[in-house]
């Protein structure tokens, strides 16, 4: 369930990015000291994905304090897409990580050095998915209570980088049964293409909230179904809707009887936006009203 961005909604947002930032200090310290010592590019390659993690949980973590800033005179509609910005931020910080890899990996493919003392990657590796398991899920439970696309993304990050940890500790250990020191980098350039595509999914889905993409249909159902169920409304039309960060804004032209009076339209219009603000979370709504017959009336007698 979505809560409102109320005052404690943007604590728990705030804290959420926090643990990640410091679980990301740790982690990039910790592969970077074992990646070294046992000379595996794989588990530096980690090194530079957790290094691109922690950068975007501290976009994060100031983007989510930042969106939760109240209106003001120069951003009247709030600072929601602080979030999407930073999902940008990150999405471009991400494509870095994975050229550096790819660099990194091929470099290493040239070297035929033995590689010593792979069990400790592999314990490094093991103990950095545990983590980052633990802390992307309080990231999405976070996410999805407070409706925040940038700890959604930062949940992503960690889960990709899941997977690659994964990835890398089955690298290890082929790389130790079979003395092949080639596969270290070949599992490298794995990783990067994971890096590659988390990037693209994260840029993809900023763009389409900087770009004012519409609400998802489910939603917009919802908006038609309150503004078909009351026969006050005898037709409506110019239905529009975006989203900013966690914050929804939708605006309607809904058409009355001519004779209504100016009171009783200023009091359907409030019922219809507390029925879509109790339907939809953190959602600013606009309606305005016109005669029915006078507008069919101009609709009619205007050339199209």
């Amino acid at each position: 369930m979505v809560v409102a961005d109320s005052a404690e909604a943007a604590r728990e947002k705030v804290a959420a990015a926090r643990l990640s930032v410091i679980s990301n200090v740790l982690l990039v310290a910790l592969k970077l000291v074992i990646g070294i010592q046992i000379g595996s590019v794989a588990v530096l390659s980690e090194a530079i994905h957790s290094g691109t993690d922690l950068v975007a949980a501290m976009i994060s973590f100031f983007a989510v304090r930042a969106a939760g800033a109240p209106p003001d005179d120069d951003h009247p509609y709030g600072h929601g897409k602080l979030e999407s910005l930073s999902c940008m931020a990150e999405a471009l910080l991400i494509v870095t990580a994975g050229v550096l890899i790819v660099y990194e990996a091929m470099v290493a493919i040239e070297r035929s050095n033995e590689t010593p003392g792979f069990g400790w990657g592999m314990v490094t590796m093991i103990f950095s998915a545990v983590t980052n398991v633990l802390v992307a899920r309080r990231l999405f439970t976070v996410a999805r209570r407070t409706d925040s696309v940038a700890l959604a993304a930062d949940g992503q990050h960690l889960m990709i980088d899941v997977g690659t940890s994964v990835g890398v500790v089955v690298g290890l250990g082929a790389v130790a049964l079979t003395g092949w020191r080639w596969l270290d980098p070949i599992v490298a350039l794995i990783v990067a293409v994971f890096v590659f595509l988390t990037g693209w999914r994260i840029a993809a889905g900023a763009t389409r909230l900087l770009l004012d993409t519409r609400l998802p249909d489910s939603e917009v159902q919802r908006i038609k179904a309150i503004l078909d169920e009351d026969n006050r409304v005898l037709s409506w039309h110019k239905l529009r809707t975006r989203k900013a960060g966690w914050q929804r804004h939708v605006d309607v032209h809904v058409q009355v009887d001519d004779d209504m009076s100016l009171k009783a339209a200023h009091q359907l219009t409030e019922e219809l936006e507390d029925r879509m603000r109790a339907a939809l979370p953190n959602v600013e709504v606009i309606i305005h009203t016109e005669p029915y017959e006078e507008e069919m009336r101009h609709h009619q007698e205007t050339p199209h």
